[in-house]
């Protein structure tokens, strides 16, 4: 054994070896761990380092000979159990590398082995030495699209494929190899970007006795993949499998966005178990309260990771830096950012360090920067997150659009904000209407089915007494309690879906939507199925022909929206581009008369092309009664209206191609109860 050095850190395979670099502040003695396959019980061999020779600073290091990619290993560090200095030592915990790129996981893996007193050696998570340099990306290149003509389609890899009637090879389902026989219908559907769910390696027993962690809101690892996500058995499998479906997803013009966990571990509270960060520098890695043995938790789950820590912030960024220079990914919605706004105290600050190293990084520059700016413990920062490459989730778009479409009052010129990029909330000039990534649903809360057929949650077998999830949800049964089978309640159900649809759609900004909304799938009323690797979660198949209408009607929506089906002029700008570009009228059911009364439940738009060459009229009646609208003149279109979308009509009616779009020359038009029309003129059409 070689004294190595202190950096790369992590396991890195050099000509002969590999070198061996952790952190380790206060440590006594580290140990390396060495094992021969992932179900071994004890390492085959165990490695002391000599802090005299193997120690720099708090690095501890060692070049070791004869190794190569492949290797399972894991560390051991002593030190001092003294929680109320806030250190956490214990020599008879297995430990990951916070730098391993691959997750070994023996079959015998046990959450609470590592939070009981002992050895756990025999059920530990390891991790493997990876050499990058041995996957061939060939000529993959990423798809670098803008937000303006993003679509992102959020979607869980397993859930996705798991369910039979995906038509995945049973051996792929459930893994990214799955995804990757489904990537022919994401294409059809026109989405332009997956958001999956964590693919960080995570901990899927951190959950309720007999159920499963299912989201992976629970990382245990901020470099590696999760391994249980891959078909493949071999310790390395899992990376490639990884690195081929975001190439397969390159050639077909997707891009890949990871929804990544740095505000907290799945080491939880006190009382949890030791894994990693926790055995290695407690007290640098997390939150710690004034009481130094508890846990500040910003985040609901327990911890709270240190983001703006020195040592830390090198950490996030590397793994961020990584996932895009090796992993090849295209952009991070970062759940809880508002964590990596707070100082080493927990108080917020502006501008976070941590933050600004994020946006400022050449290998980040190009890549999307999605904030969810908010954290459990009451930070909401939507429209003042700090950094201008940054987008954020816009909650405020999600609760307002529900609220009007369900028919609540007074709500007109919140709406009209918010179907023009939230100006009220984002501040910030020309050319960032983008920056409100506008949703309706996700996979926190109802779908859009059980949003328009629940009053209330309904989250029992979550085996926590029906007491988790939101309980502000502006959802509404429209007159019946979950399923029904009376044909009226299904007709404005399904009128409701497509109205949240087509608000989501034609709002400017980045739309996004959660996998099976253009299905309708139902998770039963449950509104944070986060424990629920079932059928509640999993995309069934069998809803895309159950719903087929629902399911063209978003097909249709994004086609219109990017500009697939009809060119709306020779700059290539999409409708809502237009919508951004020129000035908006508002209209009631008057023209140039919005009602902007306490009771008022409708609003009408019309929007115009650079050169005038096109108009787009929108109309929402969320009244119980149906409205006459007064319609404008098109305009310099100089052409007739047509009637491209009507939500009250049957598929294929509600939403029309432009050549079959019908001719309105009427002054007015219709718009039925709770519904969304949208007409288009056109010059030379």
């Amino acid at each position: 054994m070689g004294p190595g050095r202190s950096y790369p850190l992590g396991a890195t395979v050099l000509p002969g070896g590999v070198n061996f670099a952790v952190y380790s502040r206060y440590a006594k003695q580290v140990e390396i761990l060495l094992f021969e396959s992932a179900s071994d019980k004890r390492p085959t061999q165990v490695i002391s380092l000599d802090p005299q020779r193997n120690l720099t600073y708090d690095y501890w290091h060692a070049y070791i000979p004869g190794l190569s990619a492949g290797q399972i290993y894991a560390f051991r560090a002593d030190g001092p159990f003294e929680p109320e200095r806030g250190l956490r030592f214990d020599r008879d915990k297995v430990l990951l590398d916070p730098y391993g790129k691959c997750v070994a996981r023996p079959p015998e893996y046990d959450r609470e082995a590592a939070r009981r007193p002992g050895d756990n050696c025999a059920t530990a998570l390891r991790s493997v030495a990876v050499d990058q340099r041995s996957y061939d990306w060939e000529d993959d290149e990423p798809p670098r699209i803008p937000f303006s003509k993003s679509v992102i389609y959020e979607m869980h890899v397993a859930g996705l494929t798991k369910h039979p009637s995906s038509g995945v090879d049973p051996a792929l389902r459930g893994t990214y190899a799955g995804v990757i026989e489904k990537i022919p219908y994401l294409k059809d559907l026109g989405i332009t970007a997956v958001e999956l769910l964590p693919v960080f390696a995570f901990d899927e027993q951190d959950s309720p006795p007999q159920l499963t962690n299912y989201w992976g809101y629970s990382p245990v690892s901020f470099f590696a993949p999760h391994p249980l996500f891959s078909s493949r058995k071999d310790p390395l499998g899992v990376l490639d499998e990884f690195r081929d479906l975001v190439k397969a997803m390159h050639r077909a013009g997707l891009e890949v966005i990871l929804d990544v966990v740095y505000n907290h571990t799945a080491e939880g509270g006190h009382d949890g178990p030791t894994l990693c960060f926790r055995g290695l520098a407690n007290g640098l890695y997390y939150h710690l309260q004034d009481n130094k043995a508890l846990y500040a938790d910003f985040t609901g789950c327990g911890n709270t990771v240190n983001a703006n820590q020195s040592v830390v912030r090198r950490l996030i960024l590397d793994s961020l830096c990584y996932w895009v220079r090796d992993m090849h990914v295209d952009g991070f919605r970062f759940d809880l950012a508002s964590v990596l706004s707070r100082d080493q105290k927990g108080t917020p600050m502006r501008p976070s360090p941590v933050v600004q190293d994020i946006q400022s990084d050449p290998v980040l520059s190009n890549i999307k920067l999605i904030a969810e700016a908010w954290d459990a413990a009451g930070l909401y920062q939507v429209g003042s997150f700090a950094g201008y490459q940054w987008k954020e989730w816009n909650g405020k778009f999600r609760d307002d659009i529900r609220s009007f479409v369900r028919g609540d009052p007074g709500l007109v010129t919140t709406v009209a904000f918010r179907l023009l990029g939230s100006p009220d909330v984002y501040q910030t000039g020309e050319g960032e209407p983008e920056r409100s990534v506008n949703f309706v649903t996700c996979h926190d809360g109802f779908t859009l089915n059980d949003l328009v057929s629940y009053n209330d949650k309904h989250n029992e077998v979550n085996l926590e007494g029906n007491r988790d999830g939101y309980n502000d949800n502006r959802s509404w049964n429209c007159g019946v309690e979950g399923p029904s089978d009376d044909p009226a309640i299904e007709s404005l159900r399904n009128r409701q879906v497509k109205n949240l649809l087509a608000a989501t759609m034609l709002s400017v900004g980045t739309p996004m939507f959660p996998m099976g909304d253009e299905g309708r799938r139902t998770q039963l009323g449950n509104n944070n199925a986060y424990s629920q690797d079932s059928e509640i979660s999993w995309f069934d198949w069998t809803l895309l022909d159950k719903h087929c209408d629902v399911h063209r009607f978003v097909r249709k929506l994004i086609a219109y929206r990017l500009n697939r089906e009809m060119p709306i002029d020779d700059q290539g700008l999409s409708l809502i581009e237009l919508m951004h570009r020129q000035q908006v009228h508002y209209h009631g059911v008057k023209l140039h008369q919005p009602d902007r009364s306490p009771a008022s439940r409708s609003l009408a738009l019309t929007a115009f092309s650079p050169g005038g060459h096109v108009t787009l009229y929108l109309a929402i009646n969320a009244f119980v009664e149906d409205l006459h609208f007064e319609l404008p003149e098109p305009g310099k279109a100089q052409g007739d209206w047509r009637r491209w979308i009507d939500t009250s009509l049957a598929s294929p009616h509600d939403i029309c191609s432009w050549h079959e779009a019908p001719v309105v020359r009427a002054q007015s038009y219709t718009v039925k109860s709770r519904s969304v029309v949208a007409l288009l003129a056109s010059a030379g059409h």
